[in-house]
């Protein structure tokens, strides 16, 4: 379908560029905007800019935040000896959704995956291990998606944390099903898989 306005065609490109959009579904999107008025919509693109400008990356977790710690690395209330290991920031939205969980996170920002490749070094494992070695974490839970790639990652950061002798380690209960993303797990199930996690065993 030929859209008779470039700028249109514009938007709906960029749209488009966004993942699960195809261009029948961007084009109904981009016309709807275009119903809008010049206000709305000044509005609606300064939150984006406002957005990429503002949001920065947890230096101690690597959580999304308005400010360099982010407000669960901030609240003391939290028990920061037991930091939960995920792959992403939607997965710490997912876990935090349960309300069970009451530690802190580390962000991965990925997992190992040759396939697409990802390797060790593209993650946020050296941070990782800059706080265990402060001292005073004592338990570690692998929270990434139980897929070949999640568990490849986890086998890799076990054996770069093991000989901390001081470190528990434990993994979410198989209630999350294999092969399947922890982001996409039900509330009921992904709460029971915290509360009920395993020791980590090879």
């Amino acid at each position: 379908m030929k859209i008779p306005s470039k700028h249109i065609e514009n938007a709906v490109d960029q749209i488009a560029s966004l993942p699960g959009i195809g261009r029948k579904t961007a084009l109904r999107l981009v016309l709807q905007l275009l119903s809008r008025s010049e206000s709305e919509i000044h509005d609606f693109s300064t939150a984006f800019t406002q957005m990429k400008k503002h949001v920065l990356f947890c230096s101690n977790c690597g959580n999304i935040s308005d400010s360099p710690i982010c407000s669960i690395c901030s609240n003391e209330n939290r028990d920061h000896s037991t930091v939960c290991i995920v792959e992403d920031i939607r997965d710490v939205l997912a876990i935090e959704g349960t309300q069970s969980f009451k530690g802190v996170y580390h962000v991965l920002g990925g997992v190992i995956s040759p396939m697409d490749g990802i390797g060790p070094s593209d993650l946020n494992i050296n941070l990782l291990l800059s706080r265990i070695e402060s001292g005073n974490i004592s338990e570690i839970i692998f929270a990434l998606s139980p897929t070949m790639e999640g568990d490849t990652t986890n086998f890799y950061i076990y054996k770069k944390l093991k000989s901390y002798d001081s470190l528990e380690f434990s993994t979410l209960s198989r209630g999350v099903a294999i092969g399947s993303e922890l982001q996409y797990a039900d509330d009921v199930t992904l709460s029971r898989s915290i509360v009920n996690r395993q020791p980590f065993i090879l």
